[in-house]
């Protein structure tokens, strides 16, 4: 194996690029055909599935020069050819579809989620240095003034990102739904979701700009500010006001997301029920509480759940606007920062926490998705 990539290595560039795909094109041709010869009936696919259970651990053994993992490979293919064959015997391809389509998930989750979860819990209880320590990282965490503040930041992102949002997105929602000029109405609130996290937060950091008194300002906030006769303020300076600050970027960009969903929804809410309550002289504000919001609810728990796992992952926002000012720390920033100066227990532990939290959300929001598949 070694001996082939060497050889591919001292090729010019360009040679390379087609000898690497047709290389991994024909891997996946083989796989593809013994997948497709390993549910048939006859002779003829017998002798070929047992062909392959003996050159392809040979091609193993020369590629890699280990006895170990031709032998694992052997055992694998064998196994894997000898279920497929007994199972077709119940249903034909019954077990190649269920493994087909389920395969690919599964070794995505474990490779994705179960293994980085698993791994992240055990570096929790570990040093920098990597001896087993207890719960020294979570004491550490509870016991450190700034780590609260963090935690405490992080809860109230929690709090007020997703009900501001999904407040503002139906209100906008409901106001252009059926307007004239409804679809541009929409793109405009729509855009900011267009933009990154840091291209958000830089154009926010133009915004709440500051200068010394006397000086021309350019930021927009301070230059309103100077145009009313009072003095420009430093606005990322003040606590807790910074934090509030912060939070205005990613309600601006997750408004779009809300007032999308739920305009989608309300169109959805039968005419019949509107006209029903029109009939009972109830008033716009009457109708929106009593058939609108019932209607969207469950659109509702699903843009308010999702606002809110974005709002306890939130870290490029504070990365790049709050890390130069005061108590604007999150999970996630003091997370990666950690991580950074080769913290990984501490860092870990942050993320268990921040799983944690994450936890009852999804919880609730798969219970409300189960809910509504039971009432249709």
């Amino acid at each position: 194996m070694k001996d082939l990539l060497s050889a591919i290595g001292k090729l010019p560039p360009l040679a390379q690029i087609p000898i690497v795909i047709l290389l991994f094109l024909a891997a996946a041709a083989l796989v593809l055909f013994l997948i497709e010869i390993a549910p048939r009936k006859g002779r003829t696919y017998t002798i070929i599935r047992a062909v392959a259970c003996i050159l392809i651990p040979v091609a193993v053994f020369l590629l890699l020069g280990s006895v170990w993992w031709a032998a694992a490979v052997a055992a694998v293919l064998g196994g894997v050819f000898f279920v497929l064959d007994y199972r077709q015997k119940e249903g034909t391809g019954y077990l190649f579809a269920l493994a087909g389509f389920l395969a690919p998930a599964f070794v995505l989750l474990v490779i994705g989620l179960v293994y980085p979860t698993i791994q992240t819990l055990i570096n929790s209880f570990l040093s920098s240095r990597g001896n087993f320590i207890g719960f020294d990282n979570f004491v550490w965490i509870f016991s450190s003034e700034n780590n609260l503040v963090t935690i405490r930041n992080t809860i109230i992102w929690v709090l007020v990102v997703p009900i501001v949002s999904t407040a503002i997105g139906l209100a906008y929602a409901v106001f252009i739904d059926r307007s004239r000029g409804e679809r541009f109405f929409k793109a405009l609130v729509f855009m900011p979701m267009a933009i990154s996290f840091v291209g958000a937060s830089i154009i926010f950091r133009f915004i709440y700009a500051y200068r010394e008194e006397g000086q021309s300002q350019y930021g927009l906030l301070n230059q309103i500010v100077v145009w009313f006769g009072g003095s420009p303020v430093n606005w990322l300076q003040q606590v807790p006001l910074n934090s509030f600050l912060l939070m205005v970027v990613l309600i601006w960009v997750q408004t779009g997301f809300a007032m999308v969903i739920l305009s989608a929804a309300i169109k959805g809410v039968p005419a019949e029920q509107m006209e029903a309550a029109q009939l009972d002289g109830t008033n716009a504000w009457q109708r929106f509480w009593n058939v609108t919001i019932p209607g969207i609810s469950s659109s509702l728990v699903v843009v308010i759940t999702t606002i809110s796992i974005a709002s306890l992952k939130v870290f490029d926002i504070v990365r790049t606007m709050g890390m130069a000012y005061p108590d604007t720390g999150v999970i996630a920033n003091d997370m990666v920062s950690l991580l950074q100066n080769f913290e990984t227990g501490r860092s870990s532990a942050f993320a268990v926490i921040l799983f944690l939290l994450v936890l009852p959300i999804v919880i609730f929001n798969a219970r409300q998705i189960q809910k509504q598949r039971e009432i249709r």
